[in-house]
């Protein structure tokens, strides 16, 4: 999970959401796209500054967020 370091959290950046590096583009909505059924080309076409690599690391970092984790409390 390389890729993940294309994802970036900065608080002066779209108030704090996930962004691929380098852009203003949020983690969110490449998420959306993919949902809507877009390939990655078509994203790509629509927003030029993204490359195949930050679509990964946008998948990726959603994966991250979705690992359950249980813990047992003392």
């Amino acid at each position: 999970m390389a890729g993940i370091q294309r994802v970036v959290l900065d608080p002066n950046i779209c108030h704090g959401k996930a962004c691929i590096k380098g852009t203003r583009i949020p983690v969110s909505l490449i998420l959306d796209e993919l949902a809507a059924g877009h390939s990655f080309d078509q994203i790509i076409d629509q927003y030029p500054s993204l490359v195949r690599e930050d679509i990964v690391a946008a998948i990726e970092y959603a994966s991250l967020l979705t690992k359950e984790r249980i813990e047992i409390l003392p």
